[in-house]
């Protein structure tokens, strides 16, 4: 069965929970799409590292939001 829902879940430098509504998203694609957008607005609000969900299933993490240098 397919997961039907994707979601983001934050944490900062210290691997604190940064809270935040994730936006539900349909596919994983749309939700790497999103932080692929969004990556500098987390960044702002103090958003280190992201985890990607898939109905509540932990799919991967932590995704640095750092810039690649």
């Amino acid at each position: 069965m397919r997961p039907t829902q994707w979601t983001w879940s934050y944490e900062d430098a210290e691997g604190r929970p940064v809270e935040g509504e994730s936006a539900v998203f349909p596919t994983q694609s749309d939700a790497e799409t999103w932080i692929g957008e969004s990556w500098r607005e987390l960044r702002e609000r103090g958003v280190e590292n992201a985890h990607l969900w898939a109905d509540g299933a932990k799919v991967y993490g932590p995704l640095s939001l750092r810039p690649a240098e």
